[in-house]
């Protein structure tokens, strides 16, 4: 599977799952996401998948510290409805790598590991998003803005042509090219875009 280098270069994020351990899925249930497998859940790599992928491992970063975050003892707020603008999409994102769902995620063991209702939309927020840690209640909001890296002029023509099916090869790969270009510029410029409060 061929797919641009940058992604390699993007900070992975590594958890600990108690209920992947005591199912024996992955020794001391350590999992690490990379940024390639997320666009694999995704189906595709765009600024609003990066930006969920890095407002949850800077997120992360802050509210664990020194210590491994534990995956699906995580609650996640967003501002937004579900439906709203890309809530859906960060929300997916986020799902994947935290285990939080709305109601749609593992109920659990006798009452332990569930997944359930960690989840939620329409939070009194000022932010993106809300990580708040189960076991201290600690939490951290953080905000993503990409604005400043605009698409290149050309994409939208060759956005355009594509979509309407009058672009060439060549036109088809310098589009698919730009795009990611731009996802590579906001990918190393993350103090740039990611805002923790």
């Amino acid at each position: 599977m061929k797919y641009p280098e940058f992604f390699k270069s993007i900070e992975t994020i590594k958890l600990q799952d108690d209920l992947a351990n005591f199912l024996g899925a992955v020794e001391e249930g350590i999992i690490e996401f990379s940024y390639l497998d997320l666009v694999k859940t995704a189906g595709h790599s765009c600024p609003t998948v990066l930006g969920a992928y890095l407002m949850t491992l800077e997120g992360l970063k802050v509210l664990y510290k020194n210590e491994l975050p534990k995956r699906g003892e995580i609650k996640v707020e967003f501002k937004e409805k579900i439906e709203e603008g890309v809530a859906g999409v960060i929300s997916n994102v986020i799902t994947n790598i935290t285990g939080a769902t709305v109601n749609t995620g593992f109920k659990g063991i006798m009452g332990l590991f569930s997944r359930n209702n960690l989840m939620s939309f329409e939070s009194d927020i000022t932010s993106n998003v809300k990580f708040t840690r189960r076991d201290t209640l600690q939490s951290v909001e953080v905000i993503y803005n990409p604005s400043q890296f605009s698409p290149k002029p050309k994409m939208q023509e060759l956005m355009q042509k594509c979509i309407s099916k009058s672009a060439n090869e060549n036109e088809k790969l310098e589009f698919g090219k730009l795009w990611q270009d731009r996802v590579e510029e906001i990918s190393r410029n993350i103090d740039k875009v990611i805002t923790i409060i």
